[in-house]
This record gives structure tokens, C-alpha cells and sequence, in this order.
């Protein structure tokens, strides 16, 4: 493995991205094709309006990531390895060949459909703690979290960055928990608890309608949300489909296993660029780029001199 491509989750979108992609054919017909599936045009997904909605941000950041991809297979840029935190999982299954467009646009929306269901009255949420490991971080959850305002340690983005997911007065608690102990606390903007039993039910939603997909071997190692493994069977990757939503995301893991396995350049597909700072800052010998700030021609360089590098 020499160079991954990296698909975003929620969180890193800004109002028209989308329209910030290149004018490329194989850009046009991305939107295209999600617009006879969705039956409406995808760049109305990204207006800051329609980004308070779950569903327009889980649908608008798997079309701009598909469309990168395809973008970069245009170019002749093939990655051999492919990894998405959270929903980008889903872009990354279509990324290496193991799950058709089609079938991820109507999962993706079932997918945030169930999350805005779960939670439509509020009243949770998710939490970034930044100073802490993840054993002080397990201690203390495990010191607020009670079943009336459950908390949850929801991912792992690097050693010193951990996101919980929980009842709003759990995450108060954490917050305040995190500021005595020295670290830092950032609420996210998510309505939603993700990556916690408490999405057990949106799991159980997508195995069902999984069970009506036909998902095919990976054509390069998926690298998983939950184990943090290199996966390539059907069966694998649709495992993680069905559970990253309601288990923890172990995110550093999976890029220390990119990095193990050789990735020394990782691209990022749009939007946003906060999966390249996190491998800058632990990876510092890996190239990384974002689609959001680095020329496409930049990108096709750097991924083919790494896919020319003798291993």
C-alpha cells in the first residue's frame, strides 16, 4: 500500500461544496446519476439551509467524495487502499469497487433518515475532548455516564483526540470533567449521538437493507471503522457498514495501519481537510493533501509517484 485515498464524515462540510468541484466530465455525471436516484438535484444538498438537515450533509459529502474519486480515476490515479471515517465509509466501499453508487445513495439516506428519526426531539449529541489518552478519557466516562444521561467514548481521531457521544447532560459533565483534568472540550455541531449503542437501532436498519444489496470483493483493501483491519470480502465490508454507526470509529488505528502497511501519501476527498491535519500531525514523514486546498494537478503528481515507488 502506498497511497490511500481518505473520504470524510459529517462535520467537514461548508455551504456549495459541491459547486466547488472541478467541471469534469466524470464530475457532471457523479451528480448526474445521484440525481435520478435521489430524484432531485444534489447541489441543492449543500446550501447552509439545507445543511442543518443530517440526511443533505450524509448525501452531499458521499457525492463529492464519489466524484473525487472518480475524478482521480479519470486522471489515471488509482489508490491501493482506501479508508472513510463514518459515513465516508460508504464512499470508500464505492471507492474500491465493493459497493455500487446507487445502492450507497439509498443506504446513506435510509442511514440518516434512521439517525434524525432516533433523535428528532434532541437532547444529545457528541463531544471532542482534546489533551486526554484514551484510558483517562474511559475513566472518565465511566465516572459520568449513568442509564438516565448515558455517555459513550464514540472515536478515536489520534491519541490525544477523543470523541464521546451521549445525553446533553452527560457531554456537559464531560466538558467540565475534561477543563479540570487540563484538556479541552468541543461540543460538535451532530444532533445525533453516533458511533454509540445508542444507534443500535440504525445498525439493525442497515443490516436488513444490506441484506438486498449485492456488495462485491474489494478491488483494494478497504480499511475498516471498527477493527481497523484491511478488509476486501463483501461480507467484511458490509459488517462495517452495518456497525460504524453504532460503535466506536477507532480512526487513528486505521491510518497507523495505512502507514504500517506503506501508505506514505494520503489524499483527501472533499470536504474539508481535518483527516490530512490529523495525518500531518501524526505522520509527519506522509504526505498529505486535501482536495479543498491542494490543485488537482498537485494531487495526481504526488499519488503517482507514490503508486511508482518500488515497495
Amino acid at each position: 500500500m502506498r497511497c490511500v485515498a481518505l473520504f470524510p464524515g459529517q462535520g467537514a462540510q461548508t455551504p456549495h461544496f459541491l459547486r466547488g468541484l472541478p467541471d469534469h466530465e466524470s464530475v457532471l455525471g457523479t451528480l448526474s446519476e445521484a440525481a435520478q436516484v435521489l430524484e432531485e438535484d444534489p447541489r441543492s444538498l449543500d446550501s447552509a439551509e439545507a445543511l442543518q438537515s443530517t440526511v443533505a450533509v450524509q448525501l452531499s459529502t458521499l457525492i463529492a467524495g464519489v466524484a473525487y474519486a472518480r475524478l482521480l480515476s479519470a486522471k489515471g490515479v488509482e489508490p491501493d487502499g482506501v479508508a472513510g471515517l463514518s459515513v465516508g465509509a460508504f464512499t470508500a466501499a464505492v471507492a474500491c469497487g465493493s459497493l455500487p453508487f446507487t445502492d450507497a445513495l439509498r443506504l446513506v439516506r435510509l442511514r440518516a433518515v434512521s439517525m434524525e428519526s432516533a433523535f428528532a426531539r434532541g437532547g444529545a449529541g457528541m463531544l471532542a475532548v482534546l489533551g486526554l489518552g484514551e484510558a483517562a478519557v474511559r475513566t472518565l466516562v465511566e465516572g459520568i455516564s449513568r442509564p438516565s444521561t448515558p455517555l459513550y467514548l464514540a472515536g478515536v481521531n489520534s491519541p490525544t483526540e477523543i470523541v464521546l457521544a451521549g445525553a446533553d447532560a452527560a457531554l456537559a459533565a464531560a466538558a467540565d470533567a475534561a477543563s479540570r483534568a487540563g484538556a479541552r472540550a468541543r461540543r460538535l455541531c451532530m444532533s445525533v449521538p453516533s458511533h454509540c449503542p445508542l444507534l443500535n437501532s440504525v445498525s439493525a436498519r442497515l443490516r436488513e437493507a444490506l441484506g438486498e444489496v449485492r456488495l462485491q470483493s474489494a478491488r483494494v483493501p478497504y480499511i475498516g471503522n471498527v477493527r481497523a483491519r484491511a478488509l476486501t470480502s463483501a461480507a467484511d465490508i458490509a459488517e462495517d457498514l452495518i456497525l460504524n454507526v453504532s460503535h466506536t470509529v477507532r480512526w487513528y488505528e486505521s491510518v497507523t495501519l495505512a502507514y504500517e502497511l506503506g501508505a506514505r501519501v494520503f489524499i483527501e476527498a472533499p470536504p474539508g481537510r481535518a483527516l490530512t491535519n490529523l495525518v500531518r500531525k501524526e505522520f509527519p514523514q506522509a504526505r498529505a493533501l486535501a482536495a479543498a486546498d491542494s490543485p488537482l494537478d498537485s494531487v495526481v503528481h504526488a499519488a503517482t509517484a507514490a503508486l511508482l515507488r518500488v515497495p
